[in-house]
């Protein structure tokens, strides 16, 4: 993940307890990065964790204007089932 290597920064103040910098700083000692890195990384999966929540929202919304067909559905689970490798 070189996103942040790639693009220029923007020093951001962000107010956090005692505890959750301590916590925080524990974290990072233990994966070997700075503060810095583990927000960086942290808002990133925070942002990844959006764009997935509003996809699955998007697709369960395109459902029910258009719900599955129940033919196609159980055609889709007869084949699944028919092709299933032994294991």
């Amino acid at each position: 993940m070189f996103y942040h290597m790639l693009m220029p920064r923007k020093q951001v103040l962000v107010q956090l307890d005692d505890e959750l910098v301590e916590r925080l700083d524990q974290l990072a000692a233990s994966m070997e990065v700075s503060r810095s890195e583990l927000l960086r990384r942290g808002a990133l999966a925070v942002l990844e964790a959006a764009r997935l929540d509003q996809a699955e929202r998007a697709l369960v919304a395109a459902y029910q204007r258009q719900p599955q067909d129940p033919v196609l559905v159980a055609t889709a689970r007869r084949l699944a089932a028919e092709t299933v490798p032994d294991w």
